[in-house]
C-alpha cells in the first residue's frame, strides 16, 4: 500500500503547475506525508469531523503540493481538481484553507504559526479528557521557520506541560540560517521532549520513530532531508 501511495502522489504532484518557486518544498515533504497518512493517522475521509480522530496540522503551507497529492491519493480529495492548484476560484491556494479543503485541519504558510496551534490543540484534546480519547496531534515544521521565536516559546510549553498527544515532524534539508547547537534534537530534549532523528526518505525509519513511546512528553521526529533544498 505504501508504494502505490507514493507513486500515486508523485504522479498527481505532476499535474499541479504554477508554483515552481516551492517545489522543493512539495518534495522534501512527500515521504514524511505518505508515512504519516498511509500508516500512522488514525483519521479517514470519512472520520474528518469525529473528535477522536488524529489531527494533522502543516505548519509548512508554503508548498502544499504533495500535502494535496497525498490527500487526493488517501480519498480526501477529488483528484480531478488538482490541475486547477493555484487557479482563480480554485479550493486548492497556494497556501491551504481548512474552510474549503476536506481533511485540511488549519490554514497555514505564514512560518511560525502551526507548532504553537498544536500546543493549543493538544493541550485542549487533554482538557477534554473522554471527550476526544485517543486523538493525537501531528505537526509538520520546516528547519528554517523553527527561527521563528513563536516556535521557541511552543518548544518549551509543550515541553513543560507534558503533552504527551503532541508529535512534532522536522522536515530538516539544511535550510535554516544558523541553526542550533548539537542539532535539532538537541533543541528540544532541552525543553523535555522525546526525540529521534531518522532518514527522511526511510519508511521503514520513519514509522519507526513516530511509533516511540514517550508517555508525559511531546515527541519529535526529525526527517533529515539531503536531495532538496526549499
Amino acid at each position: 500500500m505504501s508504494g502505490s501511495v507514493r507513486d500515486r502522489a508523485v504522479e498527481l504532484i505532476q499535474v499541479m503547475t504554477g508554483d515552481e518557486k516551492h517545489e522543493a518544498s512539495a518534495a522534501s515533504t512527500l515521504d514524511v506525508l505518505v508515512a504519516l497518512y498511509d500508516g500512522v493517522l488514525r483519521v479517514s475521509p470519512a472520520t474528518i469531523d469525529d473528535p477522536t480522530r488524529d489531527r494533522f496540522l502543516l505548519s509548512k503551507g508554503h508548498g502544499p503540493m504533495a500535502y494535496y497529492a497525498v490527500l487526493a491519493a488517501m480519498g480526501f480529495i477529488d483528484p480531478a481538481i488538482l490541475p486547477s492548484f493555484g487557479a482563480y476560484g480554485s479550493i486548492l491556494g497556494r497556501h491551504p484553507d481548512r474552510t474549503l479543503v476536506p481533511g485540511v485541519e488549519i490554514s497555514s504558510g505564514s512560518l511560525g504559526h502551526g507548532l504553537p496551534i498544536a500546543v493549543g490543540l493538544a493541550h485542549g484534546l487533554a482538557v477534554r479528557g473522554a471527550a476526544s480519547a485517543g486523538a493525537r496531534v501531528f505537526c509538520l515544521v520546516g528547519d528554517a521557520e523553527l527561527e521563528e521565536g513563536s516556535n521557541h516559546e511552543a518548544i518549551a510549553l509543550a515541553g513543560r506541560l507534558g503533552l504527551e498527544r503532541l508529535h512534532v515532524v522536522v522536515v530538516d534539508n539544511t535550510s535554516s540560517t544558523y541553526g542550533w547547537p548539537g542539532g535539532i534534537a538537541a533543541r528540544f530534549e532541552l525543553e523535555g521532549w522525546s526525540a529521534r532523528t531518522v532518514d527522511g526518505r526511510s519508511r521503514p525509519a520513519l514509522d519507526a520513530a513516530f511509533r516511540v513511546a514517550h508517555p508525559g512528553r511531546p515527541h519529535v521526529v526529525i526527517a533529515m532531508i539531503n536531495d532538496v533544498l526549499s
